[in-house]
């Protein structure tokens, strides 16, 4: 019998993470593309991409995002997936009037969907508070705009990733989302856990892990993303609940206590124990058959 095949996502950059913390991470287009290619010759079959400008700090710009995708499109056939949460900076924040008060722009988190050759989108389902840097910053992502962040992905034809961090962002608005008929089956959803930074998000333990997924919708494919040290066994964890992995220095930024991590390093050591685990990671033309996603164009 053929080995189950793995989704195996690389996020190599995120919106919140700096060079000052670990100089592997890549910011710039061509960091992004050269980082991205190595990691799928070492077996990632999807990128979660977020875009820097050029000064580092976080944006949705499309022109960016287009410059990220296609370098890497010319490169490999890996699944684009981009973000529209952004990050907690540069263009993604604004100070509300003179108050102490920040929030995330959202006429900037809408440019996330339009960049050249983009597949899949991030698409978070709640409203948190993310505390970083002495700030709060409230990342508003209420029912409607919710349905809005849907409707524009189906016009586009990209397939939202639903990003979920606590059990109610799954029996309440996904399952609403999904009765209104703001995607198609199969639902990727990818579970993060351990975000200690967001008010509400859950930490990864394995019956936290294990009643998220008893909740998820029917005809779901499901992803863990688990933060820091949990992201390893969080990911192990994924495969025996029967569900996908992630890995990538948005989410952990070391290899082990005290050393740092590159993302081909996260990767292959994933990728490793996939196949001791009995599985085979999928190539970017089979994950896309698993998400449902379109073949991709010659």
């Amino acid at each position: 019998m053929a080995a189950r095949k793995v989704i195996v996502t690389v996020a190599p950059t995120g919106g919140m993470a700096s060079k000052a913390q670990n100089p592997n991470l890549p910011t710039q287009p061509n960091e992004i593309a050269d980082d991205t290619y190595r990691c799928y010759n070492a077996g990632a079959s999807v990128v979660a991409v977020h875009a820097r400008r050029p000064d580092d700090q976080a944006t949705c710009n499309p022109e960016i995002y287009s410059s990220i995708n296609r370098l890497i499109r010319d490169k490999c056939d890996i699944v684009l997936n981009n973000s529209t949460g952004g990050g907690i900076n540069g263009d993604m924040v604004h100070q509300v009037g003179n108050s102490e008060y920040w929030e995330i722009r959202w006429e900037e988190r809408l440019k996330g969907m339009q960049g050249e050759g983009v597949e899949m989108c991030t698409l978070d389902a709640q409203t948190v508070v993310a505390s970083f840097g002495g700030r709060e910053i409230l990342v508003p992502t209420m029912p409607s705009r919710i349905r809005q962040l849907a409707e524009m992905m189906m016009a586009r034809g990209i397939k939202p990733e639903w990003e979920v961090f606590g059990l109610a962002d799954i029996v309440q608005d996904v399952k609403r989302s999904l009765e209104e008929g703001l995607d198609v089956a199969p639902y990727f959803i990818n579970i993060v856990l351990g975000v200690n930074a967001f008010q509400g998000a859950l930490p990864y333990t394995p019956r936290l892990l294990q009643t998220m997924v008893d909740h998820l919708p029917a005809n779901s494919v499901f992803n863990v993303s688990a933060i820091g040290a949990a992201q390893l066994p969080a990911a192990m964890n994924s495969l025996l609940l029967g569900g996908h992995v992630r890995v990538g220095l948005e989410d952990n930024l070391y290899y082990g206590p005290g050393q740092l991590a590159s993302n081909v390093q996260l990767v292959e050591r994933l990728v490793r124990l996939v196949r001791e685990m009995g599985y085979e990671p999928a190539t970017p033309a089979e994950a896309r058959e698993i998400m449902g996603l379109h073949p991709l164009k010659a």
